[in-house]
């Protein structure tokens, strides 16, 4: 039988669902350590009948030998510190978005990685679920073909009350607006539909908040594979919808509008060939229930560490989306597109920030 390995979760607000995760695998997870300076969040974390260890000192979690996985929930700008510390510490890390802000820093903990031979995960839960499951197989069947153009939106709505958490809406503290910290998880979920991004061109405002970063944007994206790509962001929605919309040579794909959990959505799939229709749904038809979110992101750790790789995030893909966001940067400051992959030569691989 795999090993059941023991997790440290540190930070006790997105991190309680984390904990939610870990417990919906409970023979491959055990959540045995919760450290945050607020101590009676951090014993909320524990359900009923659930014991375990409750601090506000990171290095006791690192300290403890029976721990093999530090799980990093803290607020952005203490990412890429707090995960050298736990590589350090011979832990394998789990990372909450953005993993670091600058290509300089994600470089720093893949050689990090290296050296100490343990993996950091970085957290893109939207990709698990049914609707990812599906597409996959669509794809692997062959019947999606060449990708033509997509649409994303990521519409939300952020207000005082959001904003009223000191760090949030300041470079230092957030590292960045909607694009890094809202529609992060969507342009992931472009990648693992439509594969690399060849360019942006990038429009960012300040608009709805009195925020130092942005809270609007509209991206223009050439892939690799010459597609091409929208996406329209913004904070100030009446209500949180997210949409994504890919035409393929084969089918259209577009899901619903729920905003936090896509691949949890229903989505339709038409082929362009109405005879197509009954292959396509006949694929459909024997993709299961996978499990969402949190909880299936972590089961593809589990897998990933068990050594059947495959299914994980990886470090190259936080890589990927820590490039992505500086090309946004760039090109919104620079009012031109930007071509990836960007070069230790990039005016802006040490950081974005202005």
């Amino acid at each position: 039988m795999p090993e059941t390995r023991k997790v440290a979760v540190v930070g006790a607000g997105i991190g309680a669902a984390h904990v939610g995760g870990f417990t919906a695998l409970p023979e491959r997870f055990e959540v045995t350590t919760v450290c945050d300076l607020d101590t009676e969040r951090a014993r909320a974390c524990f359900a009923d009948g659930q014991t375990g260890v409750v601090t506000q000192n990171f290095e006791e979690a690192l300290a403890d030998p029976a721990v093999e996985i530090v799980d990093i929930c803290l607020p952005p700008h203490l990412h890429c510190e707090t995960v050298l510390r736990a590589l350090d510490a011979g832990k394998h890390v789990i990372c909450e978005k953005p993993l670091v802000s600058s290509l300089r820093d994600v470089d720093r903990l893949l050689a990090k990685s290296a050296e100490t031979g343990r993996s950091v995960f970085p957290v893109f839960q939207y990709r698990y679920g049914r609707a990812g499951s599906q597409l996959r197989a669509l794809n692997d069947a062959g019947l999606t073909g060449r990708p033509f153009v997509g649409t994303l939106e990521t519409h939300w709505n952020r207000g005082d009350a959001y904003y009223s958490v000191d760090w949030r809406g300041t470079w230092a503290g957030e590292q960045g607006g909607a694009v890094l910290g809202h529609a992060i998880h969507i342009h992931d979920w472009l990648t693992f539909a439509f594969g690399p991004i060849a360019s942006v061109y990038a429009e960012v405002a300040t608009r709805v908040n009195d925020i130092e970063t942005e809270d609007c944007a509209a991206l223009s994206l050439r892939m690799e594979s010459g597609a091409l790509v929208t996406s329209s962001i913004t904070l100030g929605a009446a209500d949180d919808t997210s949409r994504l919309r890919f035409c393929y040579e084969g089918l259209t794909a577009e899901s619903g509008r729920r905003p936090y959990a896509p691949a949890e959505d229903v989505w339709t799939f038409k082929a362009r060939a109405p005879r197509d229709q009954a292959a396509i749904d006949a694929v459909l038809g024997d993709v299961g229930d996978d499990l969402p979110g949190y909880a299936g992101l972590f089961d593809a750790i589990a897998d990933a560490l068990d050594g059947r790789s495959g299914r994980e995030v990886t470090l190259q893909d936080g890589r990927r989306s820590v490039e992505f966001v500086t090309a946004v940067y760039a090109s919104a400051r620079s009012g031109a597109p930007v071509a990836l992959p960007l070069g230790q030569d990039h005016d802006l691989y040490e950081g974005w920030l202005p």
